[in-house]
């Protein structure tokens, strides 16, 4: 009896130990700025790409790079938000795909991504989206209406975030959870998940707030977040929406679906931000 009861409090205290492990450093497991294939050699121009460097201020004193990619006869402007792993040199071949299909491109990388200052944090990230917003709206003068926010995986939650207090042309939300906590507890459903998470990112919530037109984009194949997430979240939005459903894992689906992603952006593209308007 004593062997088992002993066997069981070591079973709890390694328990214990995850959980704290768990808590302490979910900041470290969700934001990951450093990732292979980055490089801060790498530049728009290597993808034939012009673009300007950019620098933003946010409201608590932070500065921000980002690239500004300008378009020949825009018919609007796309605010690029990426994923937690990584930053915005990883991500050239998704701006010059929004480029060729008549988007002037401002992606800008988090506060702790980069060449950005600070450390990123769930209000730190939504206080780097209302500087991007200004930086188009304000000081390039870009309308409102005329503006795309975009965003993959956890720039889903911050571009949701961002549409749900602005009156952008459209928001595109593309392999995004409904929330961390959803998420978390399908990977480690051991744990309290629901007590433990210190971030929120409600993408779910911040969807339905929004009173743009909404594109969903999700993998059937995602093995980070499960495709009924992206059904969730094409449940919440209100009207006129829709839903691409891809094939093809969480990072890579689409180029393995190219022609449907690529043909299902133009669509939508060409219905609520159309050329020459």
């Amino acid at each position: 009896m004593k062997t088992v009861m002993n066997l069981l409090l070591v079973l709890l205290a390694a328990y214990a130990t995850v959980v704290a492990l768990f808590y302490v450093f979910q900041s470290r497991m969700l934001y990951q700025p450093r990732f292979p294939g980055g490089s801060q050699d790498v530049a728009p121009s290597s993808a034939g790409l012009a673009y300007e460097d950019v620098w933003l201020q946010t409201s608590d004193g932070l500065s921000l790079h980002g690239w500004f990619i300008p378009a020949y006869a825009a018919r609007g402007a796309l605010l690029f938000f990426h994923g937690n792993a990584g930053d915005i040199t990883t991500r050239l071949d998704s701006v010059a795909l929004f480029h060729r299909l008549g988007l002037s491109v401002l992606i800008v990388d988090y506060r702790g991504y980069g060449r950005s200052e600070g450390s990123p944090s769930e209000r730190g990230t939504y206080r780097d989206a209302d500087s991007a917003w200004r930086h188009l709206t304000e000081e390039r003068g870009i309308d409102s209406d005329k503006i795309v926010i975009f965003g993959r995986s956890l720039g889903g939650a911050v571009a949701a975030q961002l549409a749900s207090r602005t009156a952008p042309g459209a928001l595109i939300v593309e392999s995004a959870f409904t929330s961390v906590a959803d998420v978390a507890a399908r990977h480690y459903r051991y744990l309290p998940v629901g007590l433990l998470t210190r971030f929120r990112y409600e993408a779910i919530k911040y969807v339905g707030q929004t009173s743009a037109p909404v594109l969903i984009i999700h993998s059937r194949d995602d093995e980070i977040v499960p495709f009924d997430m992206g059904e969730q979240l094409y449940q919440a939005a209100n009207e006129p929406k829709v839903f691409i459903g891809l094939r093809g894992g969480h990072n890579d689906a689409a180029f393995q679906s190219a022609t449907d992603y690529s043909e299902g952006l133009q669509k939508f593209l060409d219905r609520h931000l159309p050329r020459g308007l």
